[in-house]
């Protein structure tokens, strides 16, 4: 355990498992240790100024207030040291993150779409091309709508839950959501970021240690939001080469439905037996015969004297 790192581990961080992700526990290891120097500072200030002005010895309260300049040469300090670390660290990290993306020929490009409560990862097969997406072909069966008449989808992975990537490899993951805003948090990658319906916003990462790391949520996402997790498998590259095999070899022996078929379990397009019709809709004969009550039922018997 290093002496700068001895805070972030004490914390419960988890391991850094990527290439820049020693940069980013920098700046928290030394935003510890000097928020730490600030709380024994000031606590020893506070203690200081308690005994140096007791009731006792100073029964008659001086109104004038501090006439030495220290106190505003310490919160300048303070205030200098701050921006230090958010001009020079934080803001030129993050915009490393967020502007120099690697090449897509370098890198594994993946899709990530989140829902209540899990992930899915949308990956391009041998030919490196996403199929088309359309929300309307959205089902069960079809969980991200894949467009089976699109001959460039045809070899797409789709997997829940767990995604597979090569070590020491950049990837890329474009982030989207079904329903309501989610977030895509991998700490020991030491990145995060929101998943918004309507949107396409990537991230990217680079792992340098093979392992299972946990995937989360970090935006509360409704009532199952603590079982929303995922799993991101670091792989060697020649066990990432076995899972992709896998992978498509199983794709292949299983077809999307087409457009127009309903997934297993639905009712068939159509009006549903014993289903109230919506408001305005033209009243249909009753398949049975029988006016009213259950199909087949004889109507009931006329009551001496017609009533």
């Amino acid at each position: 355990m290093s002496r700068l790192a001895l805070i972030n581990e004490l914390i419960g961080m988890p391991p850094n498992a990527s290439e820049h992700g020693y940069q980013i526990d920098h700046i928290i290891e030394f935003s510890h240790w000097f928020m730490a120097a600030l709380f024994v500072g000031w606590s020893a200030f506070f203690v200081y100024v308690l005994l140096r002005f007791r009731k006792s010895r100073h029964p008659v309260a001086d109104h004038e207030g501090v006439k030495s300049g220290i106190s505003t040469h310490l919160e300048f300090a303070v205030v200098l040291i701050e921006a230090v670390l958010l001009v020079g660290f934080a803001v030129p990290l993050w915009a490393k993150r967020v502007n120099q993306f690697p090449s897509d020929k370098d890198a594994i490009v993946v899709h990530a779409i989140g829902q209540q409560f899990n992930w899915n990862f949308h990956l391009p097969g041998p030919d490196g091309q996403f199929g088309k997406r359309e929300i309307n072909l959205v089902t069960n069966a079809n969980p991200l709508g894949l467009d089976p008449s699109d001959p460039v989808g045809k070899d797409d992975l789709v997997v829940l839950g767990e995604l597979h990537v090569p070590v020491d490899r950049p990837v890329i993951i474009e982030l989207s959501s079904k329903d309501v805003i989610h977030n895509f948090a991998l700490p020991h990658m030491r990145m995060a970021q929101d998943a918004i319906p309507g949107q396409i916003i990537p991230m990217w990462f680079k792992p340098i240690k093979t392992g299972n790391y946990e995937v989360i949520c970090g935006q509360l996402c409704g009532l199952g939001h603590y079982s929303m997790k995922g799993m991101l498998v670091v792989d060697s590259p020649a066990d990432y080469e076995t899972w992709l095999k896998e992978r498509i070899e199983l794709s292949g022996s299983q077809t999307a439905p087409a457009p127009t078929e309903r997934p297993p379990g639905e009712p068939a397009v159509g009006s549903t037996p014993g289903t109230v019709p919506p408001p305005g809709a033209p009243k249909t004969a009753n398949p049975s015969g029988a006016p009213d009550g259950k199909p087949g039922e004889a109507p009931p018997a006329p009551t001496p004297g017609g009533h």
